[in-house]
């Protein structure tokens, strides 16, 4: 067991290219165009569509593998990929691009995959999702990668994993390697192992998203704490606000509806490999707290930033009684001297300007020591 788990965890420390730019995170937090077209029935519809606009080309890479045999192959025609599928090795499947759907039905009817699940392939806004599919582990998810989403899907079988994703994506090389370099003697492996790899690099992924929204959340209570409250400070919160919407979407169902793939009894996960899936879990299980954290955290910054805004405001206010308190008795004065009565004695007294500064200034002046005494500020 100690050698397995010394395999996993070399597995993790692999160089990653998932490295993810919060700033620009607001692509995907904003609404999606295709919703419309994702909201209709699918269930009265016989015709496969991708409700997507990534417009790479499909293709697909070809991995196979035995204990002592790897071979990588790409191809853009299918019938390439019937005649060098083995059939004493295992398979790993990568199709990038969902743009050609002909291309990804065949596939899919070459392993005897439903249509139900060929539609979860094509609509991108599918929620996520880990199920028992008959003879398949179904997983629909999404990575987060450079301010953008992008849905990934994972199918396994009894001797093969299909991996779908809608551009040229990086995501799993690390697992391509290796099984290229047959680190730790992975090929000997079945692939319900391989679909446990891939899984803890998607979640690897929204824990980092998660921590990294954390630290900006920290940074953004910094912030408000030192009352530099700005309408920059108010974009900023709304923007993690969606991004851990984002987050806790994809995250929590996974977490639900993970014991569905680890039924004791399916034939599809290797009793030697459940105490990896269970690591597997944990990891989640650490992903959703922290994105739970993340709540949290946003909740107190939103009363801590309303609470600053009411502050700026009372402040504001403050500021306008202060100067209302001192004009209102120099408004009634000039008010008085104002007037167009005939007879004003004052006003024909040859120092009644220079009297009537002198008072107006006494009274603003006695109106300004009285609220300094009272400590407003």
């Amino acid at each position: 067991m100690t050698n397995k788990k010394s395999l996993y965890f070399l597995l993790q420390e692999l160089p990653s290219k998932k490295e993810v730019h919060s700033k620009s995170f607001y692509n995907f937090a904003t609404s999606n165009p295709n919703t419309e077209s994702a909201m209709k029935n699918n269930l009265l519809s016989e015709h496969l569509s991708y409700n997507g606009d990534n417009n790479t080309r499909t293709h697909v890479h070809l991995l196979t593998y035995s204990a002592d045999h790897f071979h990588e192959s790409v191809h853009t025609d299918f019938n390439r990929i019937v005649s060098e599928l083995p059939t004493d090795k295992c398979v790993w499947i990568r199709v990038h691009g969902l743009q050609d759907t002909e291309y990804i039905k065949n596939i899919c009817n070459l392993f005897k995959v439903n249509f139900l699940m060929m539609q979860d392939i094509l609509n991108v806004d599918h929620p996520s999702k880990m199920e028992k599919n008959g003879d398949y582990n179904f997983v629909v998810a999404r990575i987060f990668h450079e301010g953008n989403t992008v849905p990934i899907r994972l199918i396994q079988g009894k001797n093969f994993v299909l991996s779908f994703t809608e551009g040229e994506a990086p995501f799993f090389d690390d697992a391509a390697r290796a099984l290229k370099e047959n680190i730790l003697k992975i090929r000997t492996r079945t692939p319900d192992y391989l679909l446990s790899v891939l899984i803890n690099e998607l979640v690897s992924n929204y824990v980092s998203l998660a921590i990294d929204t954390g630290d900006q959340l920290e940074d953004l209570e910094t912030e408000l704490l030192a009352a530099t409250t700005s309408y920059n400070i108010r974009m900023q919160l709304q923007m993690l606000r969606k991004q851990y919407m984002e987050i806790r979407r994809t995250v929590v169902p996974l977490k639900d509806q993970y014991s569905k793939i680890m039924h004791p009894d399916s034939e599809l996960i290797n009793e030697a490999n459940r105490p990896f899936f269970n690591d597997v879990y944990d990891h989640l299980l650490n992903a959703v707290q922290l994105t739970e954290s993340c709540r949290e955290t946003i909740s107190s910054l939103m009363d801590l930033y309303i609470s600053n805004s009411d502050m700026r405001m009372n402040y504001i206010m403050k500021r306008l009684t202060i100067v209302s308190t001192i004009f209102i008795p120099l408004t009634f004065l000039v008010g008085v001297w104002g007037m167009n009565f005939k007879y004003m004695p004052e006003l024909e007294w040859e120092h009644g300007y220079l009297a009537a500064w002198i008072v107006m200034l006494v009274t603003g002046a006695v109106a300004y020591f009285i609220l300094q005494t009272r400590k407003w500020k």
